[in-house]
């Protein structure tokens, strides 16, 4: 194990987030999954080194669009002409020298190590160059000009497809798109979290993390909900391995709350990993009733157990099924299910900001029917009378709007309101007609759809 961690320590902070960013762009994995796998694995590290690591792959990559442009202003090979090393060195330093506190002659001087040191030192001199130019002559650079062509300045300014901006501006006024966009930039520095109130109060809860030295804010909308920063590692913290709490953000949380179970209730899950909902539906039903959590491999039900035995729940179970697969023995049985399908996930690219860049209309188009073909399966197991949520965590309306009508003309369903039921503090017109978008930067939540059907008697 020394021996290991000797070899690990040879990497500065700077390595160990170029291979991060390297593993994302490059080969396509997923960026919360390397970067927890990889912040797992320097947990010796000091605080400050694994908050810079995060911050420079998170903003490098939430940056992406930005950063290309402007290099491109100043490289005389395009960004995706370069090689793939040297052109995420030199997103890296950009990030550096325009949004972090870092010496612009440091981020440089380390790009330029960086680059000796991956093998391309004949290039060393190109890294060096570009970043100085920058350096020199940082108004060299100009964005579109707003008032003549609104999508590519919100694309480049923000880093977004311009596909994905042409889309939204077809939904919401040009004000309420660049709320968005805001929100989603500062929508990665806070981690929400539910209080587990079966255990702790909120009030326990805080003055707990307080003694852990974490930084507290409440939600917007539930009195059980937190946001919490400037801990070191989730782990390593004691309200969290006591079970005290679970990491879910509040847009999430919403539903469990507008499920409105009731204690007795027998509830499924169909896509439960990794058993947020599922788990905060338990809580609300005092330890009576059962909660199923089904996913469709044991891997993910592997995580909603982890999440159970930590938090102490026992009146839910986990379960391997396959969503698409009709369960025989539940038709008619649930007195409330929950569907929170898999979706295009553009409304926590805040918090996983390579979806955006992975993201196509193609692939949003088969994934509203994956979810229309889950549908079909799942509203068979509500009983007369029981209660459909639906959500997805994006802002399309095909895969949401689009499937509330679809859902309505096809099955046997009511539209039942949130108007009277939603939280104090939020309001949004369509809740009468039984759904609500949120959005970020508007709501203070990530962008998350939900609504709640009836199956008529």
């Amino acid at each position: 194990m020394t021996d290991k961690i000797n070899q690990l320590s040879g990497k500065a902070p700077r390595e160990i987030a170029f291979d991060i960013l390297n593993d994302i762009l490059e080969k396509g994995s997923f960026s919360h999954t390397v970067m927890a796998n990889t912040l797992n694995q320097y947990q010796y590290l000091k605080k400050q080194d694994r908050a810079f690591i995060t911050r420079l792959c998170e903003g490098t990559l939430e940056r992406i669009i930005t950063l290309d442009y402007l290099l491109n202003q100043y490289s005389s090979v395009k960004v995706l002409k370069m090689k793939p090393v040297i052109r995420n060195i030199l997103r890296m330093g950009l990030y550096q020298i325009k949004y972090m506190e870092v010496p612009p002659s440091a981020a440089c001087n380390e790009a330029v190590k960086l680059t000796k040191k991956r093998g391309f030192t004949g290039l060393s001199g190109f890294v060096n160059g570009v970043l100085r130019s920058i350096i020199r002559e940082p108004d060299k650079a100009k964005f579109p000009e707003e008032s003549k062509d609104k999508v590519s300045y919100l694309s480049i300014v923000y880093s977004i497809p311009d596909w994905i901006i042409k889309g939204w501006l077809n939904q919401y006024d040009y004000d309420t798109v660049k709320q968005m966009l805001e929100g989603f930039l500062s929508s990665s520095k806070e981690t929400s979290i539910r209080c587990n109130l079966n255990k702790v109060s909120v009030s326990e809860l805080k003055e707990a993390l307080t003694q852990s030295q974490v930084k507290i804010v409440d939600g917007e909308y539930l009195p059980y909900a937190l946001k919490i920063s400037e801990y070191n590692y989730l782990n390593q913290l004691t309200p969290f391995l006591n079970g005290c709490f679970q990491v879910q953000d509040e847009s999430s949380m919403l539903v469990g709350e507008l499920s409105k179970a009731k204690p007795g209730d027998y509830v499924i899950d169909v896509c439960a990993a990794p058993g947020g909902k599922a788990l905060h539906i338990a809580e609300t039903m005092e330890g009576s009733g059962h909660v199923e959590a089904r996913d469709v491999t044991q891997n993910k039900v592997r995580l909603i157990e982890d999440n159970i035995n930590r938090l102490g729940y026992r009146n839910i179970t986990a379960r391997v099924w396959d969503a698409f697969i009709l369960d025989e023995e539940s038709v008619s049985k649930a007195d409330l299910v929950i569907a929170d399908l898999p979706c295009s996930g553009l409304g926590i690219i805040g918090k996983k900001p390579d979806i955006k860049y992975n993201m196509t209309t193609e692939k949003q188009k088969s994934l509203v029917q994956l979810q229309r073909d889950i549908l079909k399966v799942v509203t068979q197991y509500v009983k007369p009378g029981g209660i459909l949520m639906y959500s997805t965590c994006t802002i399309n309306p095909g895969e949401n709007e689009e499937n509330v009508k679809w859902l309505l003309e096809t099955f046997d369903f009511a539209p039942e309101s949130l108007e009277e039921i939603l939280p104090p503090g939020l309001k949004i017109a369509t809740a009468k007609k039984g759904y609500l978008q949120l959005l970020p930067g508007i709501h203070g939540t990530d962008g998350f759809f939900i609504a709640r059907f009836k199956r008529k008697v």
